[in-house]
């Protein structure tokens, strides 16, 4: 149940005394193709040198409002508009996108279609030179804006080859290249890993200590943490407005809303506790105030991990009672035409049917070659895959599509068919199925996913989790007995990352093995129940997922930052994967000897 807006608003506290930077007064927006309106009567205004963060559920209207900021919206995007914005005091009427560059500056969800050059050099020089800026000051800011966003000596590189998170960075550092006075970015961390993610908060803290005023969109409440104010959305409307301390514990507000509240509110909100901690050390400290530790029952920790070093180490005991193996790796590498070093060097690793793994890295760790490799697509340059005890290599197309899916970041990337049953359809008719065949097959994979009432849509006309259940519906109807998905939460909102992990846990209990590559701590932990680590293409860690969380020598080589509330349970020698097995371990006992101690206690 929503609060009253009343204990959701606090103007005084918002309110500084710096000018207004923009200023939105009763916008509204509806698509021409729409009768519902994507924004209704929305207020807001931000001042100058602050960050607000915008939140909100896939289709609560976020994209839309910023898009007004700069008048990509109405210019560009035809609709029914009312209401005015202002920027620095001025009223924006009939200004050209481009004339705006200079002021307001914007990083779209969709970062890709923002780059076009065929250089990282070429991409952030681009927009310097439309609004002639000197070569001499191109160069100095050239060098300026790498370094801030962590792409130096990536200036000769095509932005094609970048991964996701490079191609998002690279997009960002266009932006800054202008000096806008006015930022916009509109989920500027969807595709990076913990540390990159980092590197973009600290930007953020410097670009704020710089005197940028700052719009951010995001899913992610660690980012609202950075924020002066929180603007919730929901259904075109603002419904909550105020500093995060204010709106945060509010958690019926953000779960209404589409967002997943903070580990540490659900813990205190369910323990009874009205103190809401915003690090670790202070959550520990009002824990142990009112007397409550954390006891992980015996047995509670997993099997120990496979010795990476050794090719020829005993499996762990999660697979030592495994049917045979499903996949092999034996001494992988594989390099990329023109490039310097390997992307991945002597993996080495085994795939036992039944499995859920996680695939975790730092952008750029060789997750996504290693992970094409397992499907096929990728050939090694060196070393063997076996499926089944058979070369992967020897094996037809036709044959190995019906064993290992592939589902990649971007669903749009293989989606092309007129119609969401079409799409499903198009590789079991690859495979001369019988017509009967394939309508059963399309009917029973579109309800496994929750798709069988847009059976006739145009699939470009779902939205992105609609999208992303749609790819894997058309890799599961082929029946594969390993499904690998690269980053399948990426872009959804906190309900749509729900749905798309509960269908894969759905799936794997019904018998197929399983492999994701996330950067998102809580969905690995929460599903995954082994991990593969790599680092600068070489595999580090492959063992139980808990057992990594404790292991916070190797967070870094992971870039990866377990959940905060297994963070916590560290201060307590447990490792709890989600808020609820946390709360099943809550006594009053003193706190166990160990070694295993998190760096933040």
């Amino acid at each position: 149940m929503q609060p009253p807006a009343s204990t959701l608003t606090s103007p005084a506290n918002a309110v500084s005394s710096a000018p207004i930077a923009l200023r939105l007064e009763h916008v509204s927006f509806t698509y021409a193709d729409s009768a519902v309106p994507a924004l209704h009567d929305v207020s807001l205004e931000v001042r100058q040198g602050e960050m607000v963060v915008i939140m909100g559920a896939s289709g609560a209207g976020k994209s839309t409002l910023v898009k007004c900021c700069n008048r990509v919206i109405p210019a560009f995007q035809s609709g029914r508009f009312s209401g005015t914005v202002s920027l620095f005091g001025r009223r924006l009427i009939n200004e050209r996108v481009g004339e705006l560059a200079g002021t307001v500056g914007m990083v779209l969800q969709d970062f890709e279609a923002q780059v076009f050059a065929t250089t990282v050099r070429d991409e952030i020089v681009f927009g310097m030179e439309q609004v002639g800026i000197a070569p001499a000051e191109m160069h100095r800011r050239l060098a300026e804006v790498l370094a801030q966003v962590g792409l130096v000596g990536f200036e000769s590189r095509d932005p094609a080859s970048l991964s996701g998170g490079e191609k998002q960075r690279l997009a960002l550092a266009a932006i800054l290249a202008l000096r806008p006075r006015l930022l916009i970015l509109d989920e500027p961390t969807t595709d990076l890993d913990p540390q990159g993610r980092q590197q973009i908060f600290m930007l953020l803290r410097r670009l704020r200590a710089q005197g940028y005023t700052l719009v951010v969109v995001e899913h992610d409440v660690a980012v609202a943490l950075e924020a002066d104010r929180l603007a919730v959305l929901a259904n075109g409307q603002l419904v909550a407005v105020g500093p995060p301390d204010q709106l945060l514990p509010h958690i019926e507000t953000l779960t209404h809303a589409g967002v997943r509240p903070h580990d540490f509110d659900r813990l205190f909100r369910s323990l009874g506790i009205h103190t809401y901690p915003r690090d670790i050390e202070g959550a520990v400290r009002v824990l142990r105030a009112h007397g409550i530790s954390l006891l992980q029952p015996a047995g509670g920790s997993d099997s120990s991990p496979i010795p990476v070093a050794s090719a020829s180490a005993p499996q762990s005991r999660a697979r030592a009672e495994s049917a045979s193996p499903l996949l092999q790796l034996e001494a992988v590498s594989h390099w990329y035409s023109g490039a310097g070093a390997p992307a991945i060097t002597g993996v080495t690793l085994t795939i036992t049917t039944g499995e859920f793994i996680a695939l975790l890295g730092a952008n750029g760790s060789g997750k996504t070659t290693l992970a094409k490799h397992c499907s096929g697509l990728l050939t090694p340059t060196q070393g063997q895959i076996f499926l089944h005890g058979r070369e992967l290599r020897t094996i037809p197309l036709a044959h190995l599509a019906q064993e290992i899916g592939y589902v990649f970041q971007n669903p749009d990337h293989q989606l092309f068919a007129a119609t969401v049953e079409e799409e499903v359809a198009f590789g079991l008719r690859n495979l001369g199925l019988p017509a009967v065949e394939v309508h059963a097959r399309v009917s029973a994979v579109l309800e496994t996913v929750g798709l069988h009432e847009v059976r006739g849509r145009d699939p470009f006309l779902l939205d992105k989790g609609e999208r992303q259940r749609l790819a894997v519906a058309a890799v599961l109807a082929l029946h594969p007995r390993l499904l690998i998905l690269d980053e399948p939460t990426t872009g959804l909102d906190y309900r749509e990352q729900r749905t798309m992990m509960e269908l894969l846990r759905r799936l794997h209990r019904q018998g197929h093995t399983i492999l994701i590559i996330t950067h998102v701590p809580w969905v690995a932990a929460e599903y995954a129940e082994r991990a593969l680590v790599m680092a600068r293409g070489h595999l580090v860690w492959d063992g139980p997922l808990r057992e990594l969380c404790r292991r916070a020598d190797l967070w870094a080589q992971a870039a990866f930052h377990p959940p905060d509330i297994t963070r916590l349970g560290l201060c307590f020698n447990a490792a709890p994967l989600s808020v609820e097995e946390c709360l099943g371990w809550v006594g009053s006992a003193p706190q166990l000897p160990g070694s295993s101690r998190a760096s933040d206690c």
